[in-house]
């Protein structure tokens, strides 16, 4: 499978933060022919596991890719069949209005979101974005029908399909973080070109939208010498300063600030540089809100880098981004697996 058919599968596929298993299922059955091991945490961590030439005796590297999305989840069913929801993750409401949704009840049924048309709201209404307690996913049904497939606590997804764009450019649903999936694909299948000694760890995470809870699980239980973390970034757009973004189809971000190991950081420039493919640097000054921060910190402290895609209209249904970026990810990280060795490791202690 192509890496662009694999993510737009990711996308379009289901996986709401805590009910990652559908997607978690069809991540193992890709990921299958190029690693060694795979298996299913207590979490719901999906780890796999390829063995590097020094395989027990070399360094361990984790790669983590959080694979759960937003969503949203019934709070209520109205007297007439509507559906009052809540958010699960940080959902950009101001962009609900007038979606698609699919309803995870018994069975997947489909409904739009609504609000009162604006021909009878007042002037002062008409002013500001419409809070989510407003909303409601009507899904054609009376109460009683209703009723009898939903529950409250049942889960929503916005109905997206992947929308190929001019050139490499791409849009849809959860590319934060199936984007970074993606980019584990591409780098286990380019792994099959290098001889590398660590052992590789690519883990999709679970539950990153709501507390990173998967990375800092997964990251205690296997211990690993070093990891990278794959998550997206924000992408340029009009009225957003420069310095707060990256530019789409310009390469990678790498990721430097106090969540990062300088010298993982120099690695993976240097790797670019080598590779001559192109980078950009992003600033973190703090915790950078992704797997990295809670790889970093596990134990007695994991040295960790970031590799993060540019990515516009970051937690709504039509993310943006680059599949060049993705693919020169997935080959930047290769290149840096292969040059990782116990003098590397060694290397990163502080002095």
């Amino acid at each position: 499978m192509e890496t662009r058919d694999f993510l737009q599968m990711l996308s379009e596929g289901t996986g709401v933060s805590g009910y990652e298993g559908r997607v978690a299922g069809a991540i193992k059955e890709v990921w299958g022919p190029y690693v060694d091991e795979q298996k299913v945490d207590n979490l719901g961590n999906l780890v796999a596991l390829k063995r590097g030439e020094a395989s027990g005796r070399g360094p361990k590297i984790m790669l983590a890719a959080h694979m759960d999305e937003i969503g949203l989840m019934v709070t209520k069913i109205e007297e007439r069949g509507f559906l009052r929801f809540t958010q699960v993750g940080g959902v950009d409401q101001r962009t609900l209005l007038a979606q698609e949704v699919v309803v995870h009840g018994k069975r997947e049924l489909p409904g739009v979101i609504g609000a009162k048309p604006p021909h009878l709201i007042s002037p002062e209404e008409a002013k500001k974005s419409i809070p989510m307690d407003q909303l409601f996913v009507d899904v054609g049904l009376p109460k009683n029908e209703v009723a009898a497939l939903v529950e409250v606590g049942d889960l929503i997804t916005v109905r997206r399909p992947f929308t190929p764009l001019l050139g490499e450019f791409a849009a849809g649903k959860a590319m934060d973080d199936r984007a970074g999936v993606a980019v584990l694909y591409e780098c286990l299948r380019e792994l099959r070109r290098f001889h590398h000694q660590a052992d590789v760890l690519a883990v999709a995470t679970v539950q990153e939208e709501v507390g990173l809870k998967g990375a800092i699980t997964s990251t205690y239980g296997l211990q690993p010498d070093l990891g990278i973390a794959l998550d997206v970034g924000h992408g340029d757009v009009p009225g957003v300063p420069e310095q707060k973004t990256m530019t789409l189809d310009k390469g990678p971000g790498l990721a430097m600030g106090p969540n990062i190991h300088p010298k993982i950081y120099e690695s993976l420039v240097k790797a670019a540089q080598e590779l001559g493919i192109s980078y950009q640097i992003e600033v973190a000054a703090g915790p950078t809100g992704t797997d990295a921060w809670a790889m970093q910190v596990s134990r007695a402290g994991v040295p960790t880098g970031l590799i993060s895609i540019p990515l516009r209209y970051m937690h709504t249904s039509v993310e943006t981004l680059s599949l060049g970026d993705v693919k020169k990810s997935g080959k930047l990280l290769a290149y840096f697996i292969a040059g990782v060795d116990e003098t590397f490791v060694e290397g990163l202690k502080w002095n």
